[in-house]
């Protein structure tokens, strides 16, 4: 089949793709089959009982007893959802400006009415507790309505320490709310929502839960839903507003029209994670990151993440120092064209400075290995000045 673009959907290449993207991820196979099934009625009593089996899912992958909202949007939708549902026009917003996707969440909430204030960051570490902490003490008029971080940075192969930034806002007494972007964590790396003390955390379907994009997700807190529930919280919403959804969902359904098949993808993807163990698919992500950054230490390039402790198990982001050969967009160019591999590109301020290689979702350690030799095969193949040995390395880490 041939667009009238001239994009040939057609088009044959051997084997698999190879896609180590940070997400969308591979679909497995068994999601692809279970989203194949025949939309039925989403009034109806087969239905129903598929929205409690998602919704009490999600309450298990979230680690909440609270309400989970599911909307037929992406994690944009998602983060607007929990704004708009606390929030009044003109509050001010604490964001910790920790790489790509924290700006554009600053930019959305400054889009809605809102007034971010941005910690700025370096884009090589997590947001920083201690600045959070001073911003919130200083703050004495309490005009700081909602502290807000991203989880795991994909555009940097960043983590920030979540239950660290609760603390920062517990010692300096302050009432904010805590918002929690973990579009790329949820599924993939350790996330208690209510033993670290979030008050929303803001998920979608296309990483660690191993689904096509469309779904994203909201977790609520007590204090959040009783936020919401207040005069206080007057930013304009119909769409996104949690109060119908949590009523109809009491019975399975949805005030509007579900993402239907998603929902089927989505409940087989709950069974595979249930059926590895949430805690076993944390370890597999940690070997994966601790290999593939062996692999990258051996070749000699730098990560973008500074020290170890908060690197990223979902995405390792690669910096390729200046040269002659050229830079990581045309590395990235040459694994496609020739390996059939798609590396994610910089963003933001990394554009053209870094690769992502990603390892999230359904993957293997083979899977993982092609990717990773694929990388060394394309940084020999445009001869950017590296050390041989990555494979090797990631090999011996896997192999423990």
């Amino acid at each position: 089949m041939k667009l009238a673009s001239g994009l040939n959907l057609a088009e044959h290449t051997h084997g698999r793709h190879f896609l180590h993207i940070p997400g969308p991820t591979n679909v497995p196979d068994r999601i692809l089959r279970a989203m194949s099934l025949p939309t039925i009625d989403h009034r109806g009593p087969g239905f129903r009982r598929l929205g409690l089996k998602v919704l009490e899912g999600l309450r298990a992958v979230f680690r909440c007893e609270g309400p989970v909202i599911v909307y037929p949007a992406s994690g944009t939708g998602a983060w607007e959802a929990a704004l708009v549902n606390t929030l009044a026009p003109g509050e001010t917003v604490l964001m910790a400006e920790t790489g790509h996707f924290a700006g554009l969440w600053a930019g959305l909430a400054g889009r809605i009415g809102l007034a971010p204030r941005v910690l700025p960051g370096d884009w090589r570490h997590g947001a920083d507790p201690v600045a959070i902490e001073a911003a919130l003490r200083d703050d004495r008029a309490h005009a700081i309505q909602a502290v807000c971080v991203v989880h795991n940075e994909t555009s940097t192969g960043v983590t920030t320490d979540v239950p660290a930034i609760r603390r920062a806002i517990d010692a300096a007494g302050h009432p904010a709310l805590l918002m929690v972007d973990t579009v790329s964590g949820l599924g993939s790396l350790e996330y208690r929502h209510d033993e670290w003390g979030v008050d929303v955390s803001i998920a979608a379907s296309q990483k660690g839960l191993m689904l096509p994009p469309g779904l994203g997700l909201n977790a609520l807190s007590e204090k959040a839903l009783a936020r919401s529930r207040s005069a206080r919280a007057t930013l304009p919403r119909a769409f996104w507003d949690w109060s119908p959804i949590i009523a109809a969902n009491a019975q399975g359904s949805w005030p509007s029209t579900p993402a239907t098949n998603l929902l089927y993808g989505l409940a087989e993807a709950l069974d595979m994670l249930f059926e590895q163990g949430l805690d076993e698919v944390v370890e597999r992500h940690h070997r994966h990151g601790e290999a593939t950054r062996a692999a990258v230490r051996a070749w000699g390039l730098p990560l973008n993440c500074a020290g170890s402790a908060r690197a990223s198990d979902v995405v390792t982001a690669v910096v390729v120092p200046p040269n002659d050969a050229g830079d990581a967009d045309a590395l990235r160019r040459l694994a496609l064209e020739r390996f059939d591999l798609s590396l994610g590109t910089g963003l933001g301020r990394l554009a053209g400075g870094v690769f992502r290689i990603g390892h999230v979702g359904d993957l293997n350690d083979l899977s993982l290995l092609g990717a990773l030799a694929g990388v060394e095969m394309s940084l020999d193949s445009l001869g950017v000045p590296h050390q041989s040995g990555g494979v090797q390395a990631a090999m011996s880490v896997l192999a423990r």
